[in-house]
């Protein structure tokens, strides 16, 4: 039988910025909350926070988000945007390319699955 695999926000943050090729505004610092990896290094879950500002995206994972708090807007390359906001759930599908610029800080849910 399975056990349940409890979640919290106590362990150590990561600190992160983007690369300087993806910032496009702002100073944009992240922190992690990486509480759980699995699936041999391709699954990944936590709590996931960043400041104002605005990057680029690429993906190639899928990404399921929860916004705790915050807002963000979402553009794809093709310039249709999402405006986001603390109680919004939403998955990025790999291959998604565009922006992410956060308006309000972010706090929000994550489950990362890469590739196989």
């Amino acid at each position: 039988m399975a056990e349940l695999i409890v979640l919290n926000t106590n362990g150590p943050a990561e600190a992160g910025t983007p690369a300087p090729e993806r910032l496009i505004a702002g100073e944009y610092n992240t922190r992690t909350f990486n509480q759980y990896e699995g699936e041999n290094g391709r699954l990944f879950c936590g709590i996931w926070e960043s400041t104002p500002g605005k990057v680029t995206l690429n993906y190639d994972e899928w990404e399921f988000c929860h916004f705790i708090q915050g807002v963000a807007v979402l553009t794809n390359e093709a310039g249709q945007s999402w405006r986001l906001k603390a109680g919004d759930a939403f998955i990025i599908p790999p291959g998604f390319k565009g922006t992410w610029e956060t308006i309000e800080p972010v706090r929000k849910h994550y489950v990362i699955l890469g590739k196989a």
